[in-house]
């Protein structure tokens, strides 16, 4: 339950943290976010920590995933830029817990049932209503976050890989430190799609104190996220993978009047009704195993 808390209050921090850079998208440019976000967070973490079990012990994984999750952060602010919704992406980000279940048989070694496979098909075609020919999302960004989502479930499985050899701050740090090379190095991509600069009726004192708070937002998210992946199992943490969709129907419409398709929404509901089942019978698988192994002792 703690693991599932803090894993919750990860989701909403991070909710209000992609708020935060996608209003200031427009000013900072995608080069800009990736190097705030990855100053003011690994400086946030190493303060907090006092620099204490930040070296990493599997150091392979631990860099793949930052720049795994790097990538990914990548396409997701360029898809922003380009004007598409906070809950839209959300809801095609909801895909991610079925791939999570799906990948967590080769990765982690777990059995799914014909019974969630069949959720995981149903799941899919959610998506595939969601992003229908001639519909509010039958867009190039959709197809682009698709990629993003995979990236990203694959960068969920990872951090409950590294739970067993790294702390959070380890974990959280590198990811953090890794957005400024990775900031650097699309400098040039970003180029073609320059900023717009500050907007004269907002003050840039108040557009760097949201720039510092989306990078030390992301920080404490990312604390929250290993800590709780390493107390709970990836089938009971996947639901939560939905509550972001929740904020961001909130924000978007309180921040940019966003209101989603009709299409979107029911596509959406199809799949968390999906990843739902999934968790629902991964508690009965659980619940058998248990009862199997007490009838054998």
């Amino acid at each position: 339950m703690r693991g599932l808390m803090l894993a919750a209050l990860g989701y909403a921090i991070i909710s209000f943290a992609d708020a935060a850079i996608k209003f200031a998208l427009p000013v900072v440019g995608v080069a800009g976010a990736m190097l705030w976000r990855g100053g003011a967070g690994a400086l946030s973490i190493a303060l907090l920590t006092r620099g204490r079990g930040l070296w990493p012990r599997n150091k392979r994984l631990v860099f793949g995933r930052s720049i795994m999750h790097c990538s990914v952060s990548i396409l997701w602010y360029f898809v922003w830029m380009s004007g598409f919704g906070l809950a839209d992406s959300y809801a095609v980000a909801a895909a991610a817990p079925l791939l999570m279940t799906l990948l967590a048989i080769p990765m982690l070694g777990e059995r799914v049932g014909w019974r969630r496979w069949t959720s995981c098909a149903v799941g899919f075609f959610g998506v595939l209503f969601m992003l229908q020919p001639g519909g509010e999302l039958w867009r190039w960004e959709a197809a682009v976050l698709l990629v993003a989502v995979c990236g990203m479930a694959l960068s969920r499985i990872w951090t409950r890989t590294l739970a067993a050899t790294d702390t959070p701050a380890c974990i959280s740090f590198w990811l953090m430190l890794t957005h400024i090379p990775m900031g650097l190095m699309v400098l040039p991509i970003a180029a073609l799609w320059p900023p717009e600069g500050f907007p004269d009726l907002f003050p840039v004192g108040w557009m760097l104190a949201l720039l510092l708070f989306f990078g030390v937002a992301n920080a404490a998210a990312h604390l929250l996220f290993a800590r709780g992946f390493a107390l709970a199992n990836i089938a009971s943490l996947a639901p939560l993978e939905y509550s972001p969709l929740l904020w961001g129907l909130v924000l978007g419409f309180m921040i940019w009047g966003e209101v989603p398709a009709w299409t979107t929404l029911i596509g959406a509901a199809i799949v968390i009704c999906a990843g739902l089942y999934n968790l629902h019978r991964e508690r009965v698988r659980r619940s058998q195993e248990r009862a199997e192994r007490g009838a054998q002792a």
